[in-house]
């Protein structure tokens, strides 16, 4: 592709056919592609194979894919969709959980999992996950995102994603790719709207399952997106998955400290390794006059921190840009203005400390 100003379907011909495919071949003769659009530097298309089988072993082909073609030169975004054309017998999410080992287990090909919760709603945290997945795919790692907030899955807004994921074999279901990160959510396979009411059983079930029979593939990374709170999903995840450690997002004001410490401390109840805390909405700076406002309080995270002699990883702002970069489905860390470089160095921190 060289130095072409204009990216066009031919570059991107010439770039797959240099991509080896499992068996042997390519994806341009072997027939593969189908729907290839080049619009503005995005490139889609639907890797179309025979049969489940197949299916299956390709399941790692679209990361491969993603990140070959990224790295040329004209191309801002790639999506691409694996699909069957015999259709596998559907997969049914939310069941109770089934028997596994005893003690926690590792979740194959995944070094780290961190899980990010919160004390109580409203504190930002899905926004800080989604921001720190892509921060961290930016700095090269290979990045997984599970949304495990069963009842009010924020990520597939966040991350622009709305296809529903596919399950090749009726067994296991691939993720979607977005921003560099690998991305599950029980949002993308219930309809848009639809509430999910279960109880205790069916949470843990369906937890296992998107843990367990997605094909998240070779991670450095999967982080966690819990709902609020100190439930069934925080135990359950905890006490059967081989968790790194936990971050907390907390505001500074009282009530949500109130509700943070109470999260810590259960994770340190579940023997999981508390890395730090995260002040969010730490302050306001007026885009017109340049003043800062403090409109939660000020310092209480970082206070709370160093009482139960934790790490503050990072104080981030309320922020106007972030909260529209999020409803887009464009998280503000793919940019270069201020917040994005927040997230890198809180991205960077836990690299440096060995954890993501």
């Amino acid at each position: 592709m060289g130095n072409k100003m204009t990216l066009t379907k031919d570059d991107v011909t010439a770039a797959l056919r240099a991509i080896a495919l499992p068996g042997g071949g390519d994806l341009i003769s072997r027939d593969l592609v189908r729907a290839l659009a080049v619009v503005d530097g995005e490139v889609r298309f639907v890797i179309e194979v025979p049969d489940p089988e197949t299916a299956q072993a390709f399941v790692n082909v679209p990361r491969i894919v993603e990140d070959a073609l990224m790295a040329q030169a004209g191309v801002q975004r790639v999506n691409v969709v694996l699909t069957s054309t015999r259709p596998a017998p559907a997969l049914k999410v939310g069941r109770h959980a089934t028997a596994q080992a005893a003690g926690p287990q590792p979740v194959p090909g995944v070094r780290h999992v961190i899980a990010i919760g919160s004390g109580k709603g409203g504190v930002g945290k899905s926004t800080v996950t989604a921001n720190l997945a892509v921060a961290l795919a930016r700095a090269g790692r290979r990045v997984g995102l599970l949304d495990a907030d069963i009842y009010g899955p924020s990520q597939p807004l966040m991350m622009g994603e709305d296809r529903r994921p596919t399950a090749p074999d009726g067994k296991t279901m691939i993720p979607l790719r977005a921003h560099g990160v690998s991305l599950m959510s029980l949002g993308l396979l219930v309809p848009p709207g639809k509430a999910v009411s279960w109880r205790g059983p069916m949470l843990m079930g369906a937890l296992q399952q998107m843990l367990t029979q997605v094909a998240w593939g070779e991670l450095d990374v999967l982080l966690v997106d819990l709902p609020p709170g100190t439930g069934d999903v925080q135990m359950t995840l905890c006490q059967r998955t081989k968790v790194t450690g936990t971050i907390v997002v907390s505001t500074p004001q009282d009530v949500a400290l109130i509700d943070a410490r109470k999260a810590v401390d259960m994770f340190n109840t579940l023997h999981t390794p508390v890395l730090g805390l995260i002040e969010n909405m730490s302050h306001f700076t007026c885009p017109h006059c340049g003043g800062t406002s403090h409109i939660f309080g000020h310092g209480g995270v970082a206070h709370e921190a160093a009482t139960l002699g934790l790490p503050l990883l990072a104080q981030l702002p309320i922020d106007l840009e972030t909260r529209l970069a999020g409803d887009s489905g464009r998280p503000v860390a793919l940019g270069d203005g201020e917040m994005a470089q927040a997230f890198a160095q809180l991205a960077a921190g836990l690299v440096r400390g060995g954890v993501a």
